[in-house]
């Protein structure tokens, strides 16, 4: 199964481990898609998108048609999401059109502490 990590992490975080993986030729240990805080993450994935997202997972490459018809929605708002999820690198465009998510699990992962 490939299985994605959503994540909350700085920026400098990110390119940390980046460059330790580059340095040492290691690969990172999972699939990570990186948001600087919380609230980030919240605004790319509302509760449409996670939707759409579930559909998506491990469907292999989709119309922007298909999925609305499968999440029961407009197809112009499911463009417009879609659009949200491609320019935040959750999403990727499949060759030949639509889109396509290629994993076939979501994990989220963050930690919520005290100020």
């Amino acid at each position: 199964m490939k299985t994605v990590v959503l994540e909350v992490r700085s920026p400098a975080e990110s390119m940390a481990e980046f460059a330790q993986a580059w340095k040492t030729g290691k690969a990172a240990r999972s699939a990570r898609i990186a948001f600087a805080t919380p609230e980030l993450l919240w605004q790319v994935l509302t509760a449409k998108r996670w939707e759409l997202l579930k559909v998506l997972c491990g469907a292999g490459p989709i119309s922007i048609r298909e999925a609305a018809r499968r999440v029961e929605r407009d197809v112009k708002a499911v463009h417009s999401d879609i659009t949200a999820l491609l320019d935040a690198g959750v999403l990727d465009r499949a060759e030949g059109g639509g889109v396509v998510f290629p994993f076939d699990a979501v994990k989220v992962d963050f930690l919520l502490k005290a100020a």
